[in-house]
């Protein structure tokens, strides 16, 4: 008995689908969802959200949100979701160098100090989640 999944972020519906279970980065840590889990309401933080159906898993960046559980359904919504093969390293990795700038030189203040930590936080989950899915795939062309 699958669960329904939707991950939606303000731009659109960036993935909806029956699916075995999903682990996804809560605020307070990580949520672990399977189906006819208890109804649950929370926040999410950043990192990896995990999708597992049958022998497939994806794998998005997930930038804040919330997530809405239910037994049958859950609906992620989230401020940012990108399906990891989808991530520009190279865009990552500059979305970084920029963010320690900003910081490294002092220009920020009160709250874009923490706009240019919240990028630099992203940057790097957008990275690991990238990284860590090429490790996979040079992996598997070796196997």
């Amino acid at each position: 008995m699958p669960i329904r999944l939707e991950i939606v972020t303000p731009e659109r519906l960036v993935y909806r689908d029956d699916v075995d279970g999903v682990q996804l980065p809560g605020s307070e840590g990580e949520l672990g969802v399977l189906p006819r889990h208890a109804p649950l309401i929370s926040t999410l933080g950043m990192g990896e959200l995990r999708v597992r159906k049958g022998d497939l898993e994806d794998v998005f960046a997930v930038i804040g949100g919330f997530v809405q559980v239910r037994p049958d359904k859950v609906i992620v919504l989230a401020e940012t979701a990108d399906l990891a093969s989808d991530i520009d390293l190279e865009k990552a990795h500059e979305a970084r160098l920029d963010a320690e700038r900003a910081l490294e030189i002092g220009l920020v203040e009160g709250a874009d100090l923490a706009t240019a930590r919240a990028a630099l936080q992203a940057a790097l989950v957008r990275m690991r989640i990238a990284e860590r899915r090429q490790r996979r795939e040079g992996a598997r062309r070796r196997a």
